[in-house]
């Protein structure tokens, strides 16, 4: 729905809020009545102002009997309201400014006096607060303050009472301005939401309605509340929503504050404000589009808004490849220094660094800007590379020619990196089958223009300087010949069946720096390989397989922010290794996820169901002595028991076969 060209006239149409308010601020608009007032006074009665003897706390029984439907939700949080403290500072802000108070109503007799309730704070008013809502930190409270002049700025309302009508840009300032102040601190974030929903209660003005939805509907969709508050703002929202009487363009607006609340729970709140064209896009219904890379260089575009994750873009993504597998899937920061201050071994090289499915791509983009203005030293590219998280053994049954596709693209750039080393009589079949694959089969390989292009780029740099390169091409043409009667789709699967056939096949890697090695056998940089059949070790420059440590060797695992580490049998030894990485949470569910697989493949489904990784407290990644893992290993010992009894069953069961 589009809500930027929303203007209303003046309405009563409120939705389901029926129920009117006994909070009276004088301003020379309707006063709503709250249902258990006595609304038929006699006409004899005297006047009276309201203090704070007028409140007193009622029980939770009580207070479900006087709520209305749509405020049931605030029940178990009477606590968080300072409905009292409220009352007394109102009271006095109106005395103050030579107002009468909050309640001018006559009263049944002299001696009885109407109570200030919680759906009273809760109703709209267009004057400001004079405290907070919620109990909230005492330096809080006067942001808290400020906080609603935002509020009733953009619903249009003026100190001066006179109706303003704001354009876009200044609504976007005045949203920007919300979110600066509320987003890292989740008792503003509280007090905001219910400082929003009070506008939205008995409020006498359908233009002003509308705004302070939309307004609600902006902050669900980059910021969620507490849970406490999460669970009255989510019952209520969903009432006004799914009320019989509503507006439908305050229904609208509902549903997509309801759906956007359910997202940013999921994800939290935004790491960066929104940029001001989030904001637009999100106020005049429109998406934004960014682009997301292939391994082969193509790339598709894909949109996006101020609440879009990354799980929504791969989402996205694999409907429009109809890509009908992509589980294993997920996005990829990639980042590439091209010139600059570092050392020359990085440059030129790509780091890729997966991506957390909650994620925000807005987010990403704005650490990419920051990063670019960050390094005024150095030029950096930064984009989004869509590709494999981990390759499974069930892969192999899939079927669908995009999955495959992708699939031999990532084995393919993962080798022509060198990430795969083979012999040469490998090397030559793995170079024609690829040759296969692009061109198809020529007869005479000698007269096409791209033969010596592809002999270069297909053979990794690392095997291709071990022998000249007239013998390399004589060898790759042997095969090539050979191979007259092959398709391409079965050339595919060959290259495929070749590399996952190797001991570290069907790997992804990560590139990772040694912190603790109790061996002392480790240079200071790795490039780990995690796949069905344990963690493999290499040396990235020149690239050489090291070592690799079976699953059933590795007894625990965890992470930190900066972390990984493993506890494995080396040798029939238990070792400690440390290596420093910002992708701990990465590397440790590719393991979980091989785990599982092997024990359920084993008949142990139901071992399998009780053990799951868990991310320990963060450890402290320094090259110093001491005990850097103690807290994480105690953190985590009721799951690395369970990992030790899964692992000694799978051995028992693979000693037996």
């Amino acid at each position: 729905m589009r809500v930027d060209n929303i203007n209303p006239p003046m309405a009563t149409s409120m939705g389901p809020t029926s129920q009117s308010s006994s909070l009276n601020l004088n301003n020379g608009n309707a006063t709503p009545l709250h249902c258990g007032s006595a609304s038929s006074a006699n006409a004899h009665a005297d006047s009276y102002e309201s203090d704070g003897s007028t409140f007193a706390t009622p029980s939770p029984a009580a207070l479900s009997m006087s709520l209305s439907h749509e405020l049931a939700g605030a029940i178990p949080l009477i606590d968080r309201f300072q409905v009292e403290g409220f009352l007394k500072a109102m009271h006095k802000q109106l005395h103050s400014a030579g107002k009468r108070g909050l309640f001018s109503k006559k009263s049944v007799g002299p001696q009885v006096r109407e109570k200030f309730t919680l759906e009273d704070m809760l109703c709209f008013q267009r004057e400001s607060i004079p405290t907070s809502l919620l109990n909230i930190s005492s330096d809080l409270v006067s942001r808290s303050i400020k906080l609603f002049h935002v509020i009733l700025k953009y619903m249009g309302i003026d100190s001066s009472e006179k109706v303003v009508l704001l354009g876009l840009d200044e609504r976007i300032d005045l949203v920007a301005k919300l979110y600066k102040h509320t987003l890292k601190r989740s008792e503003l974030r509280d007090e905001v939401f219910v400082q929003m929903s009070k506008q939205t209660r008995n409020n006498p003005d359908r233009s002003w309605l509308i705004r302070a939805w939309e307004l609600m509907y902006l902050c669900a969709s980059s910021m969620p509340p507490s849970k406490d508050i999460r669970a009255y703002l989510s019952e209520y929202v969903h009432y006004v929503a799914h009320g019989a009487t509503t507006d439908p363009d305050v229904r609208a607006l509902a549903l997509n504050t309801l759906n956007a609340l359910k997202r940013s729970v999921k994800a939290g709140p935004r790491a960066s404000i929104p940029a001001r064209e989030e904001i637009e896009a999100l106020l005049t219904a429109r998406k934004l589009t960014t682009i997301v890379f292939f391994l082969d260089e193509t790339f598709e575009e894909i949109t996006y808004d101020m609440s879009t994750t990354v799980a929504d873009a791969v989402e996205e993504l694999a409907g429009l490849m109809k890509l009908s597998v992509y589980s294993s899937f997920s996005l990829f920061e990639c980042r590439k220094v091209v010139n600059g201050s570092k050392s020359s071994s990085d440059i030129g090289i790509e780091e890729h660094i997966g991506l957390d499915d909650n994620k925000y791509i807005g987010d990403l983009l704005a650490e990419f800007k920051s990063v670019k203005d960050l390094n005024k030293g150095e030029v950096m590219h930064c984009k989004l590379i869509f590709k494999k998280w981990l390759f499974r053994e069930s892969d192999e049954a899939v079927t669908d020619p995009m999955f495959v596709q992708l699939s031999y693209v990532q084995l393919q750039d993962d080798y022509i990196l060198g990430n795969y080393p083979v012999g040469r009589d490998d090397a030559a079949r793995l170079a024609a089958l690829q040759i296969l694959v692009e061109i198809g089969f020529v007869e005479n390989p000698d007269s096409c223009l791209e033969w010596i292009y592809l002999l270069e780029r297909f053979l990794p740099r690392q095997i291709a300087i071990t022998r000249a390169k007239q013998e390399w091409e004589l060898e790759i043409i042997s095969h090539y010949q050979s191979m007259e009667h092959l398709a391409k789709d079965d050339a595919r699967q060959q290259f495929l069946r070749i590399l996952r056939c190797l001991p570290y096949g069907n790997s992804v890697f990560f590139s990772v720096r040694k912190i603790d090695d109790p061996t002392g056998l480790l240079p200071g940089r790795i490039i780990l390989g995690i796949n069905k059949r344990g963690v493999h070790f290499f040396r990235p420059v020149p690239k050489e397989y090291l070592h690799s440590a079976e699953l059933r060797d590795i007894m625990q695992f965890g992470c930190s922010n900066n972390a990984v580490f493993f506890k494995m049998r080396v040798a029939g030894v238990l070792h400690i290794f440390q290596f420093e990485t910002k992708q701990g949470g990465k590397i440790c569910a590719a393991l979980q996820t091989h785990i599982n697989d092997v024990i359920g493949g084993r008949d142990l489904c139901g071992l399998a169901n009780t053990h799951r990784f868990v991310r320990p407290r963060p450890v402290t990644a320094s090259n110093g002595g001491g005990t850097p893992l103690e807290e994480s290993h105690k953190n985590a010992g009721r799951v690395r028991i369970l990992l030790f009894v899964a692992f000694s069953v799978y051995s028992l069961i693979s000693m037996r076969g």
